[in-house]
């Protein structure tokens, strides 16, 4: 059992992951008794765990895996970190853990995802489940639908999303297992609970038994709404609301608002499948609907209605199809297809939605129009189709179209159209239906219920009815003043019957209403009679009740209740029963007279009209003082007035009587409740007077009191009018006087301003300056009101004049209008603000409105658009140009512009980028021309103007977003966030369009007050564009972000983050609480609640709360609060309200001006002086604990002189808001200002330790972004630190090192690495050093981590003062009380343990036995697994450096250090570690060893070179950088095209996809052009191999990298696929091609056809039918010779390899197979010699026996067909061609030949036999040149090959005695030194052999694959087909040869000059051996510098290398040992150079 006490001391979380599983079980009970007791949830013992969760679940040991189950359980549920391992966990759960037998398991596996669920983590449970669901193995499938099941039952549909699970069901119930389909069922059955028939759409197609089954379960389920019955942690307030409702006993009527709630409606649309439909139209559909025959026209309707019958569609471009039904509908004289085309848009609605909304302008008017048809099936047609169509718009949008067919003649129209309003109405709301609105419709029907035809009038009641219903009376009202009561009560009657869709929503309020409104109807019916005017005057307490009744209305219904509420507020204030609707019908004098008597003194009627003015005097004061005294009920105002006006009424001749007079009509309209007919009997009077000096101001007076009594707009209307058609001008120009202060007092709402212009026109034509003057006055204040639309209207008048206009305006400009003081707002409420906003946003359109709009849709004619359309773009031009002047000319347009939006949308995207300007100015034009009716065309137009915000052009896209700002001017924003457009735009991978667009979003949003929840959809988009490789683009999402949290909040956009790769999303994540602490929403929480209180208006998002209310008044649309201001957070404090605001602006203009210089100056000597000022101790010396004021003083006075004044207020401001915005400010002028910034280094970094010492986390993020850029730059310029300045910044910090949050100690570790690059590590070492001697262990820790990396990456030299003391020091530190920094003690020793070996101990000292045990342990645990830990160390900090030997001479040099970093991040994204510090002790070299090498390759290397060389092949490295400092003489090489060529396919192997890409890119560029195709000749092996490596780095790395995305992999497929097949279009070219090349080529493509895993991508199908192609173009353009040659080989290996698969050997033979289709064509091209020579291989190999033994006939049918064919076309000469064949003998192909040509002819055998004699003979004589070569060849092929090798050796042992001058030395020189040593040794032995010597074994060491080794053109072969099919073991010389070619591919020659010719060496008796093994040694020197050097791609023929270290030229092999001092010479220098 001594092995059990070794564990049992580990502390736990070693224990847990120990190799025993007893260990393990142990580490888990501990482990789950530690979760249970840790109560803090942030404690960072949670954190250790966060690696091992997954291991708890997924253990192989199922007692062990039970107890961790347990275990992991605890953890999630108590754990804050637990979330980040949700995936992890979920999957092990879900493939380790529902696969157990043990139900328990089970049990635990289900509450571990629910418990996920519960802490917020169901998106990703739920995808885990899912994806479960496709395993293979039933159980799990059960398992994974059970838990969503229970999941769903217990949280509720709100929070487990139900469309991707339905959207697999029907998947489910296909199952074969019985278990898998029942539960499927019962997951039907749940969901159906939660969503009812929302789930029968989409089961449909079930299979009907099971949907039988399913129907009657479904009945069984109760009809209760189900609740929640599990809540998420931050749902706890529900969890507690529905405990008490438990306690309580059930829910019987528990929160009936609730269960509305509970269950979220689910809509059916949203969980079906979206069905593309566009490019399923029959192909001739356009044709035939517009054929002359009806029946074609149906057939075409007919197969779009089939379409259109999928109840979703897919969005695309419906346009033209919309076109051509509008057409039918419109034109077409058949009614039947009428009804079937409106039947199909009715389709198209119904299944896009809201996508159709774009279309639906251009429908609705042609079918309103169809309505005249009488035949009952088109108009119930008709009737459905507009009735879907408006479901996808809003009234709002059509609103327009609909007024327009409301005049129209036809009685069926008319009332068809009133019938489809009230059917509208019904589907509003009290919000979606405002007054503005209500105004125009009504209207409309009032003239309807007046029309003669009974069913128009009908149709019209039942609108308004709706109408009432739906807005209430208090909105309706007021535009049916005019109503008699008859039709009234008819209207009301309709009204009770209607029923609502939204029901609830509005009942309500109507009960509450009812009563007191009968009250005044009497009143309105407008029945003379004193007592029914006494009797509604008698009600007012009654009525003030009412609204407020009201307003309290509904509660928690959202937007309804705000507007009611609103309405209310305002009702509450106009006096009494609502003044502005008193209406009397007028009375006789009798009638005045008799009510005046009644009021009046007798004597004061009598003198009334008396002669002398005193009596008149002496009546009027008696009549004043009746009034002062009178109850306003019982005033009869009008009887009193007309008294007044009674002779001499208004022509009163004294003033004084006069003024009395004026005095007492301002005092009855104060007092009484004044009629606008009372004010008609006085208005002329007073206007008459109002020019009077005397009697002028009273005057006025009396018009303001009516003016508040009747409303000023009326008043204000009757008076101008009295005015003008008058020709007093006094009386004029005080009128117009009368009106702008009245307007100022009043406010503007309601006023018609139409009315006033042409009064105003007028009075500026006057000759009288006094009117002229008062007109432009009365313009000034109206423009205060109304901004600049109001000059549109003066822009025809003289230029003289219009200048004053503007000067005017100018006066105005920046001046909010002052708030109404009188009228509605004197005594509104609460709701006072709100009111008027919502009433001046009214006027700002209704500006827009009044202008008079010309309708341009006749003069765009089909000619027009043709013309915008043409071919020449100059007819183009001029049709564009037509437009232009059309709208010139209109000024301001209706909505209606015909065909011209398609027109000018495929404008937007014209080659002539002209045009594209002239479009974006047109359509510039065009907004303001239509105003916000341009809303309608946002969908058609507006987007495609934001695509052309990504056009390459800087101009363009200017105009762009010109644009596009003029129609958001217009339409606000709503109209362009609704929807995906904006999403679908953002989705676009353009660098411009998406920082433009992102631009323009950050200027908008913060603007908004609230934004439709469709934002969201762009979030995803936002997140990429973090990521984007565009550094702008980046930088614009950055500043984007904050405004989308604002609008959408921090929790949605954190979720959003789930669907991320876990590295891109710790990323977002960090930028989104960054964005968090910038968000712009912050400043005004006050205001937030109270204008949610006020009215339920969006909150403001950035006044604070009184800057709210004061803005109010004035017309939101302009002002709308500074952005820039509350980013900066100007308005930060609350109680600044607005005086603060508008305080603030003016400092901000004037900063603005000064931030325009550097904002640091370069003083002279600056920072020498401050250093020399702190040696003599002029100063402080930097050195604090913290700061104190003193310090941050002196920093401040020093920076004075040379930091910008405004940047030095930021940076010492109290409010560390302004600290992130100086950081900003410093970021952004990092670049421009290097110098600057580094004479002012010193003073940076010391304000930045002051930074240190804050508490903000978002100000520190913000400095460490600062410093890591500060410090590139700093290496880039090659600056060293000072002294003075690493001092003062560096120990602060080292303490951040040990900062609580992860994020920030991964940044602090990342500078202290960047700054080694400026400052010695030796002297960092130091500072670090003292870090350790911290309080705080995280510091310590972190800082023990740092020394180790600092070891590893610079030698032990760092370690300062001397090693032993820093060793010593460290380790102390292994007896830490806390447990990471013994953990990092030990970590760091084993790293110098590795770096320095056993010296380590000597250095430490005397360690306690306890710390050397621990050290000992963690040593050898370290040597066990050498790869293991470095891998980890990589991961944990990917920007370490670990320093490369050549790279420590370029230490201070910027690019070589990043290359380094680069190499190593990309090292450890293939997890390959090969850390460079060390090579592990087992291949350290042992050089003396070497020296005695004597000859024999050993044969325990292999598996531990394996190891190591496996790196080499793959292509991950690729320092990038490197590239730009490759070497001066760089530039020569690639001077010439062919060094560019290498360079280029070198990168087509690169492991990285893009870069791969962009090679093959370039590749087939150049192919596809003829004149430059050329340039690849003799590149086209390079090319191949090139190609197939990369085949193969796919197949074994990318295809199984899960991270990857899979549509990278087809993109890179394809580009290889097509540059091939480019390729092998140029038959010159495809024909170099080697076999060996081609063998290899067919055998990656063959392996891509036969590869699953692609058939399983969405394109893999496209992928495999590409290959298809690309090996029928490879077969038929190739060199014939040698693709036959490689298939034979190919067919050949593919039968020996065990490990093929038969498919694979099936496709060779059936290319084989077309090689002999081909052969009648090609026989003539063929060297038959090399095929039968290949066949007689094959043969020889597989003899005739051993091919029948095969499972298949085909080889053995291949074979004899190949033969059979060439028999046939060559007849008896075939066998001419056997003179390759050495042994004839060996194999069956003579006698095969022989037999089958005996068959082909009848002559005798003898005569063939006799010629193969003379035939053998004949070669004998003649082996000419020709021949020679090719019988070197196959001999050489043979060496090459595994059976053949000895064979091989001994016929050119016989060949070279035959022939002794036979040359060999070209089929040497291109093959590599290990192949050639390899050789002699060979012929050597042969030698030694044949002269009795005894046999000494031949090597072992060659691949069974090296066939094609020695032929000049393969040598580049052998590395891929190493691939090793045969499964055998491979030699260390299969690495070497493998590396070989690898050196030599990358230009790094095996040294073939330096060599003497292998021929000459044959007679040398020097040590061949040594050659071989220095060779091996010398590739294992090198391998490092290889993996870098092997992408400098140089020349291929380039013998030297311009690289740092080592040359690569070997010595002769003759002088061994001279090599070998030499390498000990080497081995120093790198040594030297590491250190």
């Amino acid at each position: 059992m001594g092995d059990d006490s070794e564990w049992m001391k580990l502390p736990i979380d070693q224990k847990c992951e120990h190799k025993l599983w007893k260990a393990r079980l142990n580490g888990y009970e501990e482990a789950l008794k530690l979760f249970q007791k840790i109560d803090d949830e942030k404690s960072p013992e949670w954190s250790k765990y966060l690696g091992l969760i997954k291991k708890f679940v997924t253990d192989s040991n199922a007692v062990a895996q039970l107890k961790g189950l347990e275990a992991a359980l605890a953890y999630v549920e108590n754990a804050h970190v637990a979330g980040k391992t949700t995936g992890e966990v979920a999957s092990g759960v879900v493939n380790k853990v529902f696969n157990q037998p043990k139900a328990r398991a089970k049990e635990l596996g289900l509450d571990i995802c629910l418990m996920y669920i519960e802490i917020e983590k169901g998106e990703a449970v739920q995808e885990e489940l899912l994806k479960g669901l496709d395993n293979k193995n039933p159980k799990i499938i059960v398992a994974c639908i059970e838990t969503l099941r229970k999941a769903l039952s217990e949280f509720g549909s709100k929070i487990i999303s139900l469309k991707p699970i339905i959207k697999v069901l029907p998947k489910l119930f296909e199952s074969r297992e019985k278990a898998v389909r029942d539960e499927a069922k019962l997951l039907a059955v749940e969901i159906y609970r939660w969503i009812r028939d929302a789930l029968r759409p989409p089961l449909q197609n079930i299979n009907s038994v099971q949907l039988k089954e399913l129907e009657e379960e479904w009945v069984k389920v109760s009809s209760v709404a189900p609740k929640q019955t599990r809540f998420l942690r931050s749902q706890q307030e529900l969890k507690a609301k529905f405990e008490q409702q438990q306690a309580v006993g059930g829910d019987a009527d528990g929160g009936g608002d609730d269960e509305e709630e509970a269950v979220p409606q689910v809509d059916a649309y949203e969980l079906l499948e979206a069905v593309e439909i566009l490019s399923k139209l029959p192909k001739d559909f356009y044709e035939k609907i517009e054929a002359k025959k009806w029946q074609e026209r149906k057939e075409a309707l007919e197969a779009v209605e089939l379409l259109v019958k999928n109840p979703k569609l897919e969005s695309g471009d419906y346009a033209d199809l919309v076109k051509v039904l509008k057409k039918v509908v419109g034109k077409d004289t058949n009614v039947m297809l009428v009804a079937l085309a409106a039947k199909c848009l009715a389709g198209l609605a119904t299944g896009l939605r809201k996508k159709f909304g774009q279309y639906a302008g251009h429908v609705v008017p042609t079918i309103l129009e169809k309505f005249k048809e009488k035949k009952p099936q088109v108009v119930q047609a008709l009737q459905e189709a507009i009735d879907a169509i408006f479901l996808t718009t809003t009234l709002q949008n059509i609103s327009e179209d609909v007024l327009a067919v409301m005049d129209n003649k036809n009685p069926t129209i008319k009332q068809q159209t009133s019938l489809f309003i009230a059917r509208s109405f019904r589907h509003c709301t009290p919000s979606t239906l405002p007054k503005s609105l209500l105004k125009p419709f009504c209207a409309a029907l009032l003239k309807h219920i007046n029309d003669s035809a009974p069913e128009v009038r009908d149709a019209g009641f039942e609108a308004l009815g709706t109408a009432l219903k739906v807005a209430g009376e208090k909105a309706v009202n007021p535009f049916l003043a005019d109503v008699d009561k008859l039709k009234l009560d008819r209207i009301k009657e309709c009204a009770e019957k209607v029923e609502l869709v939204y029901g609830k929503k509005t009942g309500g309020t109507e009960k509450k209403e009812g009563k007191p409104i009968t009250g005044k109807t009497p009143t309105l019916s407008g029945a003379g009679g004193d007592k029914e005017t006494k009797d509604a005057a008698t009600k007012p307490g009654l009525l003030k009740k009412a609204p407020a009744v009201k307003s309290g209305g509904p509660p928690k219904k959202g937007k309804p209740a705000a507007a009611a509420g609103m309405g209310g507020a305002g009702a509450k204030g106009k006096k009494g029963p609502e003044t502005k609707e008193i209406f009397e019908s007028e009375l006789s004098i009798e009638v005045c007279e008799e009510k005046a008597a009644a009021v009046l003194p007798a004597s004061c009627i009598q003198q009334l009209d008396s002669g002398n003015w005193k009596e008149r005097l002496a009546c009027m004061e008696e009549f004043q003082k009746a009034v002062e005294l009178m109850e306003r009920s019982e005033m009869p105002c009008q009887a009193l007035v007309r008294m007044l006006a009674k002779k001499p009424g208004w022509k009163e001749t004294n003033f004084q009587v006069m003024q009395m007079k004026l005095h007492i009509v301002a005092l009855i309209a104060q007092k009484g409740n004044f009629s606008k007919t009372s004010a008609q009997v006085v208005l002329d009077g007073l206007v008459d007077k109002v020019g009077d000096v005397k009697c002028g101001s009273n005057a006025k007076e009396a018009m303001t009191a009516i003016a508040e009594a009747c409303q000023l707009p009326w008043t204000a209307e009757q008076v101008v009018a009295m005015a003008f058609s008058q020709k007093n001008p006094k009386n004029q120009s005080e009128t117009l006087n009368w009106l702008s202060n009245a307007i100022k007092e009043f406010g503007f709402s309601g006023l018609n301003v139409k009315a006033f212009i042409s009064n105003v026109k007028t009075a500026l034509a006057a000759t009288n300056p006094a009117v002229r003057t008062s007109a432009i006055t009365l313009l000034g204040v109206m423009y205060l009101y109304m901004g600049p639309p109001l000059r549109m209207f003066f822009e025809d008048e003289k230029p003289a004049l219009l200048s004053q206009i503007d000067a005017e305006f100018e006066k105005m400009q920046g001046q909010t209008a002052p708030t109404p003081t009188r009228g509605i707002s004197r005594h509104s409420g609460g709701g006072g603000d709100d009111g008027e906003e919502e009433e001046q946003e009214d006027v700002g359109n209704d500006v827009v409105d009044l202008l008079p709009r010309t309708d341009i849709g006749d003069k765009i004619t089909a000619e027009l658009v043709s013309k915008i359309g043409d071919k020449n773009w100059k007819i183009r031009k001029e049709g564009l140009d037509e437009v232009t002047s059309i709208i010139n000319d209109a000024k301001f347009i209706q909505p209606n512009i015909g065909e011209l939006p398609a027109a000018l949308k495929s404008r937007l995207n014209d080659s002539n980028k002209i045009l594209v300007q002239q479009t974006l100015s047109i359509l510039q034009q065009l907004a303001t021309a239509m105003g916000p009716n341009i809303k309608q065309h946002v969908k058609n137009l507006g987007i495609p103007v934001i695509t052309v915000l990504g056009d390459s052009k800087n101009n363009v896209r200017a105009a762009a977003l010109a644009t596009v700002n003029a129609w958001a001017e217009q339409t606000g924003m709503k109209e362009w966030l609704e929807g995906e457009d904006l999403a679908e735009e953002l989705k676009k991978e353009n660098p411009f369009l998406r920082q433009e667009l992102l631009g323009w979003l950050a200027e908008k949003l913060p603007t908004l007050r609230s934004v439709p929840s469709d934002l969201l959809l762009c979030v995803p988009h936002l997140y990429s564009c973090l990521e984007d490789r565009n550094g702008d683009v980046r930088k614009k999402a950055q500043d984007a972000l904050p405004f989308f949290m604002m609008h959408l909040g921090f929790e949605k956009m954190a979720k959003a983050t789930s669907k991320l790769k876990p590295t891109s999303k710790d990323q977002v994540l960090a930028m989104l609480e960054k964005a968090k602490a910038n968000m712009p929403a912050k400043p005004a929480p006050p205001a937030k609640a109270s204008s949610r209180v006020v009215g339920g208006a969006a909150p403001a998002k950035f006044q604070p709360a009184s800057a709210l209310a004061e803005d109010s008044g004035s017309n939101t649309m302009e002002s709308k609060p500074d952005p820039k201001k509350a980013k900066a957070g100007g308005t930060s404090s609350k109680a600044k309200g607005v005086q603060g605001k508008k305080v603030l602006s003016k400092p901000n203009l004037k900063e603005d001006d000064d931030k325009s210089g550097p904002i640091f100056i370069i003083v002279p000597n600056g920072k020498e002086q401050r250093m020399k000022d702190e040696k003599g101790l002029k100063v402080l010396k930097w050195n604090f604990t913290t700061p104190r004021d003193e310090y941050i003083e002196q920093l401040k006075t020093q920076m004075s002189s040379c930091v910008a004044k405004w940047l030095q207020d930021e940076m010492f401001h109290a409010d560390f808001q302004h600290h992130n915005k100086a950081l900003a400010v410093m970021i952004e002028h990092l670049e421009s200002e290097k110098d600057g910034v580094i004479s002012c280094l010193d003073l940076i970094l010391k304000w930045l330790t002051l930074r240190f010492f804050d508490t903000n986390t978002s100000v520190l993020m913000k400095a460490l972004e600062y410093l890591k850029l500060l410090f590139n730059l700093l290496s880039q310029e090659e600056y060293h630190l000072t002294e003075n300045e690493a001092s003062s910044f560096i120990p602060y910090l080292i303490l951040k090192v040990g900062e609580p949050k992860d994020v920030i100690r991964k940044d602090v570790r990342a500078i202290l690495n960047r700054m080694c690059l400026i400052y010695p590590a030796s002297k960092m070492f130091t500072f670090i050093m003292e870090g350790t001697k911290s309080k705080n262990s995280k510091q310590r820790a972190e800082c023990l981590e740092e020394l180790g990396c600092l070891v590893e990456s610079y030698g032990m030299n760092v370690c300062q003062p001397t090693p032993g003391k820093a060793l010593k020091e460290m380790a102390t530190h292994i007896g830490d009380r806390d447990n990471t920094v013994r953990n990092a003690a030990l970590n760091t020793i084993v790293t110098v343990y590795n770096v320095h070996g056993d010296q380590v101990f000597k250095l430490i000292g005397n360690l306690s036995e306890k710390d050397m045990s621990m050290l000992e342990e963690r040593i050898k645990r370290s040597a066990k697994r050498p790869s293991a830990a470095p891998v980890r160390q990589a991961e944990e900090k990917p920007q370490r450096t670990q320093n490369i030997s050549a790279n420590a001479s370029m230490l201070r040099k910027g690019p070589a250090e990043d290359m380094s970093s680069k190499l190593n991040q990309n090292r450890n994204m293939g997890s390959h570690s090969e850390t460079t510090h060390t090579v592990p002790r087992e291949f350290q070299l042992d050089l003396d060893e070497i020296e005695n090498d004597n000859g024999t390759v050993r044969c325990e290397m292999p598996a531990l070179v394996q190891h190591k060389l496996d790196d080499i092949f793959e292509p991950v490295l690729i320092p990038e950088p490197k590239i730009r400092a490759v070497s001066p003489h760089f530039d020569d090489m690639h001077s010439n095209t062919a060094s560019t060529i290498n360079f280029v396919i070198s990168q087509v192997a690169s492991g990285d996809i893009n870069t791969s890409i962009q090679a093959l890119a370039q590749i087939d560029e150049v192919l596809r052009q003829e004149d430059k195709a050329e340039a690849m000749s003799g590149h086209i092996d390079q090319f191949l191999i090139a190609t197939f490596m990369q085949l193969r780095l796919i197949y074994n790395t990318h295809m199984a990298d899960e991270k990857l995305d899979k549509d990278e992999i087809v993109k890179l497929y394809s580009c290889i696929i097509g540059s091939m097949i480019s390729l092998f279009q140029i038959e010159s070219l495809a024909r170099e091609a080697s076999t060996g090349v081609l063998k290899d080529l067919m055998h990656g493509l063959i392996t891509l056809m036969l590869d699953s895993r692609v058939e399983d991508i969405e394109e893999g199908e496209q992928v495999i039918r590409s290959v298809n192609l690309l090996v029928v173009k490879v077969l038929e353009k190739s060199d014939q010779t040698n693709i036959l040659s490689a298939l034979l080989v190919l067919l050949q290996d593919s039968l020996l390899a065990t490990a093929s698969s038969p498919k694979f050997s099936e496709l060779v033979m059936k290319c084989l197979w077309r090689m002999v289709r081909l052969l009648p064509e090609t026989i003539n091209s063929i060297n038959l010699d090399r095929i039968l020579l290949d066949i007689h291989i094959f043969m020889k190999v597989f003899p005739k026996e051993k091919l029948k033994q095969c499972k298949s006939e085909f080889p053995i049918r291949t074979l004899k067909t190949l033969l059979h064919t060439l028999c046939k076309l060559k007849g008896p000469k075939i066998l001419d061609h056997l003179t390759m064949i050495d042994n004839k003998n060996e194999s069956e192909l003579e006698a095969h030949l022989c037999r089958v040509m005996k068959h082909s002819m009848d002559q005798t055998g003898s005569k063939a036999d006799k010629d193969t004699e003379k035939g053998a003979s004949r070669t004998e004589e003649k082996a000419s040149k020709a021949k020679v070569n090719d019988i070197l060849a196959e001999i050489f092929k043979k060496i090459g090959s595994k059976e053949n090798t000895k064979e091989g050796l001994a016929e050119l042992y016989e060949y070279k005695k035959k022939y002794s001058d036979a040359d060999i030395e070209p089929f040497l020189k291109n093959s590599s030194q290990f192949f050639q040593s390899y050789v002699e040794r060979g012929l050597r032995l042969i030698e030694t052999e044949r002269e009795g010597k005894g046999r000494i074994a031949a090597s072992t060491g060659i691949s069974p694959q090296m066939e094609g080794t020695c032929v000049p053109a393969s040598t580049h072969t052998v590395s891929s087909s190493i691939g090793n099919t045969n499964g055998e073991e491979v030699g260390p010389s299969v690495y070497l040869e493998r590396l070989k070619i690898l050196r030599q591919r990358c230009g790094l020659d095996n040294a073939k000059e330096d060599r003497p010719p292998l021929t000459s060496l044959l007679s040398k008796p020097a040590l061949p051996t040594v050659a071989s093994s220095t060779d091996m040694l010398h590739s294992k020197l090198s391998q490092l510098r290889e993996s870098r050097e092997q992408y400098q791609h140089l020349d291929l023929d380039s013998n030297q290398t311009h690289s740092s270290g080592i040359g690569t030229t070997l010595a002769s092999p003759s002088s061994a040992a001279a090599n070998i001092d030499d390498l000990k010479k080497r081995l120093e220098r790198i040594k030297s150079s590491r250190k």
